[in-house]
């Protein structure tokens, strides 16, 4: 079979490793500082995770021959980037990561878990999602008048590639704000100096029962609610049938490996599975699945360069790297709050659990995050048992 045959599916997997890369590295490097994570923690950790999710997608699509697209967890890292830095530091959140790679094994594993974790009612998972997301999608604002020289250029290059082409928007708005980054801002020597590589910073976890609350159990919904049940949903509306529990084991033992060095989580893609397993990608079903091996293997290249990103970032002012986040999220915020208020029984429920978790709300060290499930869990059960 000569490789033309497979350059739809070669192009496909290209696009989706530059957009699903481009569209949220700084939502990742965020929520790695916002947990407490250092210049070269998070380099670190953007490196692992990318590295990560490229194998894991190289070796499930190897072997499955369906194009199995792995990704970050994207919604993990806006909960991280709304979470305080646990007492303790670093070290205490990357057990949190230790912690909730585990639970995803165990969702693999043992299928009265992963029945659990889908059996959450969606109008609350999507609630919390959208609760999480909230301060992030307002940072474009912040930034607007906080530093609108810079601000500016990048939400109008973001709008106007949008209208042209929605998947270009973000990586359209991420080269506009390095541009005006490498223009205005004086960049660290070891950028253009040292290595583009970072190199690996091991962090030997801790185990808080705050952070495990706070940081794992939500972290660990969010993955399953928000990226391995819908990638399994765009599999299926695509034609493909694999048995999930495998596929979920396989992304909790590769976040294991990588948690270590900083990584969060990987898990199965939604946005660019559709790239991946879509018609775009072969018109033949059975020559898709290398797109999602093209595409692993450009998270990995993509990863190895994670030092130059990470002092990007930390060169730039913090709003400008949080209003490109929130653009790159604001889509799917949208969706979640569409998707929480869609059915009246649910929708009280499900605008208590958007509040209390976009709220900032903390107690004993727990974030909002978990307190705004739990509230709308508890607002949903009365409202059932009043009307029955």
């Amino acid at each position: 079979m000569s490789l033309l045959t497979y350059a739809p599916a070669i192009a496909a997997g290209l696009l989706a490793a530059f957009v699903g890369f481009a569209s949220s590295f700084a939502v990742v490097l965020q929520g790695f500082v916002a947990v407490g994570a250092s210049p070269a923690q998070a380099a670190s950790g953007l490196m692992a995770v990318s590295v990560a999710m490229g194998l894991c997608g190289m070796a499930l699509s190897l072997r499955t021959r369906m194009p199995i697209s792995i990704a970050w967890s994207t919604p993990g890292s806006a909960l991280l980037a709304a979470t305080a830095a646990p007492e303790g530091g670093f070290a205490v959140a990357v057990g949190a990561f230790v912690a909730s790679g585990a639970l995803i094994v165990l969702a693999g594993l043992w299928k009265p878990l992963g029945r659990a974790v889908a059996a959450i009612p969606p109008a609350l998972a999507n609630a919390m999602l959208a609760g999480v997301l909230l301060p992030l999608c307002l940072a474009p604002v912040r930034a607007v008048a906080e530093v609108p020289a810079l601000a500016l250029p990048v939400v109008l290059a973001w709008a106007v590639m949008a209208r042209l082409n929605r998947l270009l928007a973000v990586p359209a708005a991420v080269v506009v704000a390095v541009g005006l980054i490498a223009a205005t801002v004086t960049l660290p020597p070891g950028l253009i100096a040292g290595s583009i590589m970072p190199s690996p910073v091991l962090v030997m976890p801790e185990f808080a029962p705050a952070a495990l609350v706070g940081i794992a159990l939500p972290l660990f919904l969010v993955t399953m609610a928000s990226q391995n049940i819908p990638g399994i949903a765009v599999l299926n509306a695509n034609g493909y049938r694999p048995d999930p529990g495998p596929l979920f084991t396989a992304t909790g033992l590769f976040s294991l490996a990588a948690a270590p060095v900083g990584s969060h989580a990987v898990n199965l893609a939604a946005i660019t599975a559709a790239i991946c397993a879509g018609p775009e990608a072969h018109p033949d079903p059975a020559r898709r699945w290398p797109a999602a091996l093209v595409a692993g293997a450009g998270y990995v290249v993509l990863g190895l360069g994670a030092g130059a990103a990470a002092a990007f970032v930390a060169a730039a002012p913090p709003v400008l790297i949080q209003a490109v986040a929130g653009l790159a999220l604001l889509g799917a915020f949208a969706g979640a709050l569409m998707a929480a208020v869609q059915v009246p029984q649910e929708r009280e429920a499900a605008v208590v659990c958007f509040l209390v978790a976009g709220g900032g709300l903390t107690l004993f060290g727990i974030g909002g995050a978990f307190w705004g499930l739990l509230a709308g869990l508890a607002l949903r059960a009365l409202a059932h048992w009043r009307r029955g």
